[in-house]
């Protein structure tokens, strides 16, 4: 998308991706439910993954490197003089050999201040998705023992409200598809507290119903976090060495879960040992995103 769509389409091409991105995880998030429903075992030994889980791994590994090898031999890129025009640079800017350290140094502020939103970011959704199933299955089916079938039955319903969470993300990037530019760090900060105010709940929620309410907050914040962050950095980019700063870009996503990773290790005991504890923390975490946008100035470059 950073390659091949102008400044004034990106939040539209970004805002589609985010749109097929959850799509998809709509699909994965109930196919562990339906198999259930449908007869697999959805239990088993201690130790041992139950069926629903196991083919549903087999039927998202068919599906990506089907979609992966449609992208690859589907998606004609631009040739490096077509390329070069396009974005204004000299053909010969991205065959400088370059070390990403002083690329680094060279990047636009942009990369930096939205790479600190990130991290908010990445870290809050790093304990939904490790302790989301725990969670539910403590405050609702009243268990810890992770073998029964209540903690089972939280973490199929944990795939339906991961449906309820991609379906609200679709929605809401359409919506964001459509926000002038000139509004995205507004539209970008409220997607983060609305995400923040569905971590708080998940805490104190004992029905799994209202559970619907709190997923689709945290939606709104994911999509929010696929449709703004590769928007406002590409367009501070100015073309040169596009593929290796989004690389080094992604740093701020696997970075920030390493160090959740990491933490957990101490704030999980400090809080108590209940999964429904480290929410709060979630929620202080992309509270903190949603603050830190505004310290974003964005740019545009030709």
């Amino acid at each position: 998308v950073g390659d091949m769509v102008n400044d004034k389409q990106k939040s539209y091409a970004y805002g589609i991706q985010s749109f097929l991105s959850n799509t998809g995880a709509i699909v994965a998030a109930i196919l562990p439910f339906l198999f259930a429903f449908w007869g697999l075992a959805n239990t088993a030994p201690k130790g041992v993954v139950p069926q629903t889980v196991v083919v549903a791994f087999y039927v998202g590994a068919a599906l990506l490197v089907v979609t992966s090898a449609l992208t690859v031999f589907k998606v004609k890129e631009y040739d490096p003089e077509t390329y070069a025009r396009y974005h204004g640079i000299d053909p010969q800017a991205n065959h400088e050999k370059v070390s990403w350290v002083q690329l680094l140094k060279e990047a636009p502020k942009a990369f930096w201040t939205v790479s600190l939103v990130q991290f908010f970011c990445w870290f809050a959704f790093q304990y939904m998705w490790t302790y989301s199933a725990g969670a539910i299955a403590e405050n609702v089916w009243h268990t810890t023992d992770a073998s029964s079938l209540g903690y089972q039955e939280a973490g199929n319903w944990y795939g339906v409200l991961a449906a309820v969470q991609s379906i609200a993300a679709v929605v809401c990037s359409y919506v964001l598809a459509k926000v002038p530019n000139q509004y995205h760090k507004q539209a970008y900060s409220l997607c983060l507290a609305l995400g923040a105010a569905g971590f708080f709940s998940v805490f104190a929620v004992t029905n799994q119903y209202v559970l619907v309410l709190s997923y689709i907050l945290v939606g709104i914040a994911w999509a929010g976090i696929l449709t703004y962050p590769l928007t406002i950095v590409t367009n501070a980019l100015s073309g040169k060495h596009m593929g290796t700063y989004l690389g080094l870009f992604n740093g701020s996503i696997c970075l920030p879960q390493i160090v959740a990773s990491l933490l957990s290790f101490a704030l999980f005991p400090m809080l108590g040992g209940h999964q429904a504890n480290m929410f709060l923390v979630a929620g202080a975490m992309l509270l903190a995103g949603a603050l830190s946008v505004f310290l974003i100035k964005e740019t545009h470059r030709a």
